[in-house]
């Protein structure tokens, strides 16, 4: 029962932070803070996030890890990004470094525990 209930919490943790780092992303780019007055093109970047939001949506073990590691990338701008740019974008840049690696713990945590392996004996 308490597996069950720490693999509902660690999906609902990667689906929120997945959802809020589309979000952000797409609101970044096209509003806050784009490259270019009234929107860049940058805001594709959003799209490569859609690809694992339902397998994450529907608990699925293999969606967790391979978004897990695709998820670096993002960690990775936002820490760059976080880094080199000032103002506004420097603070977007740290939430989306803070998302992308909730995002990441959570699906590496839930690829672990809902491995067959660990799966209660009855």
């Amino acid at each position: 029962m308490k597996r069950q209930r720490d693999l509902d919490i660690l999906s609902l943790t990667a689906s929120t932070s997945l959802i809020a780092l589309i979000t952000l992303n797409l609101a970044w780019e096209l509003w806050l803070a784009p490259l270019r007055p009234g929107g860049s093109m940058l805001a594709l970047k959003a799209l490569p996030l859609l690809l694992p939001l339902f397998g994450i949506l529907r608990g699925r073990r293999y969606t967790y890890q391979w978004a897990a590691m695709m998820i670096l990338l993002y960690l990775t701008e936002g820490v760059v990004r976080g880094v080199t740019d000032s103002g506004a974008t420097q603070l977007l840049a740290g939430l989306e470094t803070l998302l992308a690696l909730v995002f990441f713990i959570s699906a590496v945590l839930y690829a672990r525990r809902s491995a067959p392996s660990n799966a209660p004996n009855d």
